[in-house]
C-alpha cells in the first residue's frame, strides 16, 4: 500500500516556477531519501506534502485520504476536518529543532498528543517516558532545550514526532543544524526507525547515509525529479549526466 501519492504537482513563487510536474509515491514501510543541489525545489516539495505550502495543481494522496485534486486547472484542497485528519497521520522533523523553550523535554513531548489528539495526561506521560529512554533521554525529561546539546534536542524532536503515532515521518535536512560530530547520533536514530519499518521521507545533504538507510532515492535538481531508483542503481550506476555530476563531488565519502 501506498501511503504517499503525488501526482504532477506544480508550485510557484510568484514568477519562479519551483516544482515542475513532479511525481512521486511511497509505499509504507519504504524510506525514502531525496537528494539534490540547494535550490532543487527538495524541502519545498517536502513542504507540500506537509501542508506547509500550497500547491498551484496536482494531486496528493496521504494514507488514502485525498489532500487536495487539481479541478479546473487549480488546485482544490479538502475540507478542513479531513485536512486535519490527514496531519494526525504525519510527522515532521526540522532542521532548526523547533522545540519549545518554555517547555521541559517532556512537556515538549505530551503537549500535542493531549491538546491534539486529547490523550490523557498519564498516558502522554508514558509514552514519552518510553520514546525519551528509546532516544538515550531518559535523564533529561526535566531539562529545558536550551540546556541540550544540538544533538539532544534533534533527538528531542524526533521522540516529540513519534509521540504523535505518525503512520510517516518527514525529514527535513534533520543534520544540517548540527556539528559533525553530533550528526552521527541522529543518523543512528534514524537507521533504528528504518530498521523497525517506519514509513520515511528524508530530505538530505549526506550522501553516504542516504545511500545507507533508503530503500528508494530521488535526485532532484531544477524543480524536476532527474533520476530515481535503489540505492545501488541511483549511486553505483546512473544513467544520468546530471546525476553524475552532483554525486562526483560527494564520490570521496561514498
Amino acid at each position: 500500500m501506498n501511503l504517499i501519492e503525488a501526482k504532477n504537482i506544480k508550485k510557484s513563487f510568484g514568477s519562479l516556477q519551483v516544482l515542475k510536474d513532479i511525481s512521486l509515491s511511497v509505499a509504507q514501510g519504504q524510506v525514502v531519501s531525496i537528494i539534490g543541489p540547494s535550490g532543487s525545489g527538495k524541502s519545498t516539495l517536502l513542504r507540500c506534502l506537509t501542508q506547509l505550502e500550497m500547491i498551484d495543481t496536482g494531486e496528493i494522496t496521504v494514507c488514502g485520504e485525498t489532500m487536495v485534486q487539481t479541478t479546473g486547472g487549480k488546485a482544490v484542497y479538502s475540507s478542513k476536518k479531513a485536512l486535519h485528519e490527514i496531519l494526525l497521520h504525519v510527522g515532521l522533523v526540522f532542521q532548526n529543532f523547533n522545540l519549545f523553550p518554555h517547555l521541559s523535554v517532556l512537556e515538549n513531548l505530551i503537549h500535542a498528543p493531549m491538546h491534539v489528539r486529547g490523550i490523557d495526561r498519564a498516558q502522554a506521560v508514558e509514552t514519552a517516558r518510553g520514546l525519551l529512554r528509546k532516544m538515550d533521554l531518559a535523564s533529561k525529561e526535566n531539562a529545558y532545550p536550551c540546556e541540550l546539546s544540538g544533538g539532544q534536542q534533534q533527538r528531542v524532536a524526533i521522540a516529540r514526532a513519534l509521540a504523535m503515532q505518525p503512520k510517516i515521518l518527514f525529514f527535513d535536512e534533520p543534520t544540517s543544524a548540527l556539528d559533525p560530530e553530533l550528526t552521527g547520533e541522529i543518523l543512528k536514530v534514524i537507521r533504528e526507525l528504518a530498521e523497525e519499518h517506519m514509513t520515511m521521507v528524508i530530505v538530505t545533504h549526506e550522501m553516504a547515509f542516504a545511500r545507507d538507510v533508503a530503500d528508494h532515492v530521488i535526485f532532484m535538481a531544477d524543480g524536476v525529479i532527474v533520476e530515481e531508483g535503489t540505492p545501488e542503481a541511483v549511486f553505483g550506476n546512473s544513467q544520468n549526466t546530471r546525476t553524475q555530476a552532483f554525486l562526483s563531488r560527494y564520490s570521496q565519502n561514498l
